[in-house]
């Protein structure tokens, strides 16, 4: 059974850093894309950075220039996300997805951790 089990949230103040990460365990074959979304109470989930399996890396406006999304080339099962210049607006319930297969799919699908918050306050 595949899990994503995210780590390393916790309260900041506005201008620090955090980096989460998150593994995904289980039996699994391959692994494409791993994104990690937040959300806030009462607001969509949104997309915060996603990373292909080739490396390629894509990001909200709001966080280009200050999160750097990276990945574990040698088992691609590990997602990270520095986040730095952090800033209150950034404070959410953090996700991780994974789009892999895993034993006993016929294909590729999407995974979520349980979530891991980040508080930034002062």
């Amino acid at each position: 059974q595949v899990q994503l089990v995210e780590s390393g949230g916790g309260l900041v103040q506005p201008g620090g850093s955090l980096r989460l990460s998150c593994v995904a365990s289980g039996t699994i074959f391959d692994v494409n894309n791993m994104t990690w979304y937040r959300q806030v109470p009462g607001k969509e989930r949104e997309l915060v950075a996603t990373i292909t399996s080739s490396g390629s890396t894509n990001y909200a406006d709001s966080v280009k220039g200050r999160f750097t999304i990276s990945r574990n080339n040698a088992n691609k099962k590990t997602v990270n996300l520095q986040m730095n210049s952090l800033k209150p607006e950034d404070t959410a319930a953090y996700y991780c997805n994974a789009n892999l297969w895993a034993r006993g799919e016929r294909s590729f699908r999407d995974y979520w951790g349980q979530g891991t918050q980040v508080t930034v306050s002062s």
